[in-house]
This record gives structure tokens, sequence and C-alpha cells, in this order.
């Protein structure tokens, strides 16, 4: 019943910022550990944030002081707030969520729920 919705991704300059949000819907998400991935073409999905339950919060080191993650436990929602994007910041977003753990998770195997992802692209 658990679904996740990302949105808001879109084609940028590199410098710029932009916000993707993730919606969850299917249950109340309070306690879940909640992390974005990105995918470029030909590359493997990476880590990119998670934030935990206690609002806590990991980064990959490429995006720290540059993403941040936050969480709105009452509208079911996940934010990525990305600045100064850079061209290699390109990718497919992906919110997940670990329903299972409320600890740091960076990887595709610890999330038990994914969305479709939202599509990025930065230009130089």
């Amino acid at each position: 019943h658990v679904q996740l919705q990302a949105s808001g991704g879109g084609l940028v300059q590199a410098g710029d910022s932009l916000i993707v949000s993730c919606i969850v819907s299917g249950s109340t998400f309070s306690s879940f550990v909640m992390g974005w991935f990105r995918q470029a073409p030909g590359k493997e999905r990476e880590f990119v944030a998670c934030i935990l339950s206690s609002n806590s919060t990991y980064y990959y080191q490429t995006v720290k002081g540059r993403f941040t993650i936050s969480r709105d436990n009452l509208k079911n929602t996940v934010y990525l707030q990305m600045n100064s994007l850079k061209p290699e910041d390109t990718g497919v977003y992906y919110c997940a969520g670990d329903s299972r753990g409320d600890k740091i998770a960076t990887l595709v195997l610890d999330y038990d729920y994914w969305g479709r992802g939202t599509q990025v692209t930065v230009s130089s």
C-alpha cells in the first residue's frame, strides 16, 4: 500500500537552486528513514542524503553544504533543497523509505520502498 511519488525536477543552469519533493501515501511515515538517491545514464545509483525520524541527517560528501534534506510528517512529504547546482548533479532523483530501522542508511538495499524518480538536469 505504501507508494512514493517524487516531483519538482527540471532543467536549470549551473549555480541555480531547485527543490524536489516526495509524497508518501498509504502510510504515516513519521517512523521511516527517508532517503534520496540519484542515477545518471550509464552510472550506478548513488546515495545523496537521508533523514531519520529524529530529523538527524546524513549527506554524501559532494553535496554537503549545498543540499538540505527535510521532512514534514504531517504532510507525509520529504524534500531535497539543492543549491549551487553543478552539471555533475544531473540525474534521476529517487526518494526511498526504510520502514524497518531508524539509523543512517546509505545503500539501495537498506530501503524497502521506492518512488519512480524525477529528472534533474543542470546545464553548464
